[in-house]
């Protein structure tokens, strides 16, 4: 076993390949690290070259040869079955997918429905909802192959059923991460007896390059004060996510599927302040 700092010699991910859709930065990159010190091997994918190389250096820096990764657009078929691909080659087989890609579609015209675009409709659904039936079904299809468990993670968002008007109005994103939880439910039932599980982490506002918007803005934050409570009221962290990801991904949550797990502050549950 690797001995570096910070890793697990014997963690709840030792021996296990895991790919990351969306991995080399935020969310996706935070939960790379949490699985390497696990004891996992982790295929990273992201669209920007120059991240993916930043990622794998820095997954190297903590467990050294149990990290991979490459450039490739999301929404591309080939993108996951590269990814899977590798992590087979690199750590003899797939245990686990965690798909993080996606983000706002607001830049492409995403936002109140009477303001929504065709183009903001293709892409938003691209990036958050077909991406990610892709890499499901790449991953799904290779744990048939191999004859062995595996778990699909995916990433949701509270907006897919608990929305903010004033503050988090774009429609076509609410309704791809609505879809991704009835898909998700949807291919747990159909693959429970291959002993395949697929579960959800529905995060509210958390500290990514995509949160940035919100995150500078005084207002929205005196919202997220009250709106998620926990902890002193607070914008949410990458690794707030991180051990909850892991278990999913690990055989620990062996009987564990078709779950909805919001990671959320409290903001499901609270009013906060308009």
């Amino acid at each position: 076993m690797v001995d570096a700092p910070g890793v697990m010699e014997s963690g709840i991910l030792t021996g296990q390949g895991v790919v990351i859709i969306g991995g080399t930065t935020g969310l996706g990159l935070s939960a790379a690290r949490a699985c390497v010190r696990e004891g996992a091997g982790v295929v990273v994918v992201g669209r920007n070259p120059e991240n993916v190389q930043k990622a794998v250096a820095g997954l190297d820096e903590l467990a050294p040869g149990r990290a991979a990764g490459f450039a490739g657009d999301a929404v591309s078929s080939e993108t996951s079955l590269e990814a899977i691909a590798r992590c087979v080659e690199k750590f003899g087989s797939l245990g686990g997918l965690y798909h993080v890609a996606g983000g706002s579609g607001r830049s492409f015209g995403d936002g109140p429905l009477h303001e929504v675009t065709d183009e903001g409709i293709d892409a938003t659904l691209d990036l958050n909802l077909k991406s990610l039936i892709r890499s499901n079904r790449a991953a799904v299809s290779q744990f048939l192959d191999q004859g062995t468990p595996g778990s699909v993670l995916n990433m949701g968002s509270v907006l897919g059923w608990s929305p903010s008007p004033k503050y988090f109005t774009t429609h076509v994103y609410a309704a791809a991460k609505s879809a991704i939880v009835g898909f998700s439910k949807s291919v747990a039932a159909r693959y429970a007896a291959d002993d395949i599980r697929v579960n959800v982490i529905a995060p509210a506002l958390v500290e990514t390059p995509m949160a940035k918007r919100a995150a500078g803005d005084e207002v929205i934050q005196s919202f997220i004060k009250t709106k998620q409570p926990l902890d002193g009221g607070r914008i949410g962290r990458p690794e707030d996510l991180d051990d909850l990801a892991v278990y999913l991904l690990s055989r620990r949550s062996r009987f564990v599927t078709a779950q909805v797990i919001a990671v959320d502050g409290g903001w499901t549950v609270s009013e906060g302040q308009i």
